[in-house]
């Protein structure tokens, strides 16, 4: 299978979350890892730790850079000032690409620090895909946007949520950030196939993958990032693949850390699957 039209960067292979907890292990074992993620916004300052580790990180391994508070759904304007700070993070890392989620979470400058689910309006995916190319356009690097999980829907809506995300991207020509976990809890959460999902996006647009585990309750899923990654979300992540081709993918692990090793060895799985599309394309 040839090399994803977005991107190309098929090279990057399956990387993990750059954690404070594993700062110490990364130092003094110099692990083997493809690359790291990092969080834009925990480094978009001026000097101090932050930047003294990333610096370090920065020495030996490649880094991408993953926001959470752009926020493209948002009806207001891009945050020029949070663009300049972003920016100057983009040419420290060299980060190949930029994503962040296709949510909003602002209103009149009041942020609620959470990802909320859009309305998939014609309307709205006309402004998004706006904010998006203004994004992509100043800070000179590809933009990818990610599905979120949800756990509301509005009425509103004038198509399903893939329709949606591929309205988004067609109009931003922009990447897509596959979540396959956020696509299984919103399936869950929402009474819908996961694989239609994935059958109906453009697969060419797909830049990174991230898989992770979540929670279960009784009537809903919560998307925590606190359990290796379960049988079906691994057999979502295999189908996208077998659409994407070799895709550079990051396992997502937030809270109740475990070690590195441990954290690694869940990630290191992902590559079983990302072989056997390889020997499927020859």
């Amino acid at each position: 299978m040839p090399a994803n039209c977005f991107n190309a960067f098929t090279d990057y292979g399956v990387g993990i979350g750059l954690r404070i907890p594993h700062y110490k292990h990364i130092f003094e074992k110099k692990p083997v890892v493809d690359w790291f993620e990092i969080i834009s916004e925990n480094f978009m300052c001026d000097g101090g730790r932050p930047l003294e580790m990333l610096d370090r990180i920065l020495e030996q391994y490649r880094v991408v850079q993953h926001g959470v508070s752009m926020y493209f759904g948002s009806a207001e304007r891009v945050n020029r000032e949070h663009l300049k700070k972003l920016k100057r993070l983009v040419k420290r890392t060299k980060t190949p690409w930029v994503s962040d989620h296709l949510c909003w979470g602002s209103v009149d400058g009041r942020y609620t620090h959470d990802l909320l689910p859009m309305p998939y309006t014609f309307a709205a995916a006309k402004v998004t895909a706006q904010k998006i190319r203004e994004t992509r356009d100043f800070l000179e690097v590809p933009i990818a946007v990610e599905n979120v999980s949800s756990y509301a829907e509005f009425h509103v809506s004038e198509m399903t949520e893939w329709e949606f995300l591929t309205e988004v991207v067609e109009r931003a020509d922009c990447g897509i950030l596959l979540d396959v976990n956020n696509i299984y809890v919103s399936s869950f959460n929402h009474n819908f196939d996961p694989f239609v999902y994935l059958n109906n996006i453009p697969a060419e647009r797909v830049a990174q993958i991230h898989i992770a585990g979540h929670s279960k309750y009784r009537k809903y899923i919560l998307d925590t990032h606190d359990h290796p990654v379960i049988d079906p979300v691994w057999k979502l992540y295999a189908r996208a693949l077998q659409l994407a081709g070799k895709t550079a993918t990051l396992l997502e692990w937030d809270d109740h850390i475990p070690t590195f090793d441990e954290v690694h060895h869940e990630a290191l799985k992902a590559n079983r699957f990302i072989h056997q599309t390889e020997a499927v394309a020859v």
